[in-house]
């Protein structure tokens, strides 16, 4: 029966801005960061490792948000916790006083949800499993019991949700052995950061295209005739048969998106990201509707399982984005992969910082063995930045994630990077004062 004893919290950050790696529309110079939680227990050897992603300044105020949950997690047995993971979530989510500073959004939701993946990745590790294989083994009594159903029940009752997950019980073992097999399906982000210039652009598109990749996304958004250059530029190095996304994040009014999108739409855009403001559900709902049959994405800002909902029931996206970081935690992970399930619209993870695509491979995993059953549409975000600083890092086959096989989330930290790394008395940033 391990008990947690500690929870500490790191602030790291990387100079990604100095070659504008991350760069788009509306972040031009992003430090890709991670404000780390850490969760110690009484059982030699066994720690959890979570983070939330941010983009440098204001990373302190996560860490600060992080060790504002110490009391609602030291002292927990970790047996207790996995007997109710939603009790668990809950009483994180609805701490009295913390709440008034959300409720279940910004900065102290993000920290939630490195506490709570923390909390998974003890979990996973004590049952010597990857988080996609423990997921994956859980019946659909636990999977439905770890999450709050909570202002989604109007949608999707618990009943209704583990109607659905025993229609794909049968499946899961077939589909696991394929995922092992294969691997899971991608897309590459990292060969169009907004600030690349036409020459690095090239290169890397053709390196990805020596690389097997079939999908491609790039930034947009900043300069609509630049926007057309780059789309040709993309267009023409990868050919006409592989799939093309762009990504606007966030910086189009409504009407301006879809002019945007119809002055794009000759390069067979499979779909946009984040045209809008990714609180304006309604806008999203007019954006889908004016450009379809381009496809409309948003998901990375959406920030509970209440969002996920709107935005399904008003038909404003035809792929749902999740961020395993922004949402509250695998908790809210698998309300959303239920609630796009139910609504049958693909989930097609967020990746495009550090530690993110450490955390999507195990979601999407676990969606395809347990909850859709399907790759219809089906892939995941790639970038392929910042990989070398975790334990364990990513495998990529091609363009397919390979399944991980160690124990947990897979978010732990190199001790060396932790340290070399660490804002503002690490002596990378040391260096830069």
């Amino acid at each position: 029966m391990p008990v947690i004893t500690k929870l500490s919290a790191h602030d790291i950050r990387f100079p990604t801005s100095d070659a504008l790696h991350g760069s788009d529309a509306m972040n031009p110079d992003p430090d890709y960061s991670a404000a780390v939680a850490i969760l110690a227990t009484d059982a030699p050897g066994l720690s959890g490792h979570g983070l939330t992603f941010t983009i440098g300044r204001g990373n302190e105020v996560c860490v600060a948000a992080i060790q504002a949950f110490e009391r609602h997690v030291v002292g927990r047995d970790l047996d207790e916790i996995e007997a109710d993971m939603a009790g668990f979530w809950r009483s994180l989510a609805g701490d009295s006083q913390l709440r008034w500073l959300g409720p279940e959004k910004g900065v102290v939701h993000l920290a939630m949800a490195a506490v709570v993946n923390a909390a998974w990745d003890l979990l996973a590790r004590r049952a010597g499993q990857p988080l996609w294989k423990y997921l994956s083994s859980l019946s659909p009594e636990a999977i439905v019991g770890a999450v709050d159903f909570r202002h989604i029940s109007d949608v999707l009752t618990p009943a209704a949700a583990l109607e659905l997950l025993e229609a794909r019980r049968s499946g899961r073992a077939e589909r696991e052995r394929e995922l092992l097999r294969d691997g899971y399906p991608a897309y590459v982000t990292s060969a169009g950061w907004l600030g690349y210039d036409e020459d690095t652009i090239r290169t890397r598109c053709r390196a990805a295209v020596v690389e097997g990749w079939t999908h491609f996304k790039i930034k947009v958004g900043a300069d609509l005739a630049d926007d057309i250059h780059r789309c040709g530029i993309v267009r023409q190095e990868i050919g006409p048969d592989r799939k093309l996304m762009v990504d606007a994040n966030q910086v189009w009014e409504v009407d301006e998106a879809i002019r945007h999108i119809e002055a794009l739409a000759g390069f067979d855009l499979w779909w946009v990201e984040e045209p809008t403001s990714p609180d304006d559900i309604l806008g999203h709902a007019r954006i889908a509707e004016a450009v379809h049959p381009i496809r409309v994405a948003t998901g990375e800002h959406c920030h509970n399982r209440i969002m996920v909902k709107q935005f399904l029931q008003a038909r404003a996206v035809d792929v749902l984005q999740i961020d395993g970081c922004r949402l509250g935690g695998v908790n809210e992970v698998i309300a959303s992969l239920l609630l796009a399930a139910h609504f049958d619209v693909p989930v097609c993870p967020h990746a495009g910082g550090v530690g993110l695509c450490e955390h999507v491979q195990h979601f999407s995993a676990f969606d395809y063995i347990a909850v859709s059953g399907t790759l219809e549409n089906r892939i995941t975000e790639f970038a392929d930045h910042l990989h070398e600083h975790f334990v364990h890092a990513v495998q990529m086959r091609g363009d397919h994630y390979v399944l991980p096989s160690a124990p947990g989330l897979g978010v732990e930290f190199k001790p060396e990077s932790l340290a070399r790394y660490a804002f503002p008395n690490g002596p990378v940033w040391r260096a830069r004062r």
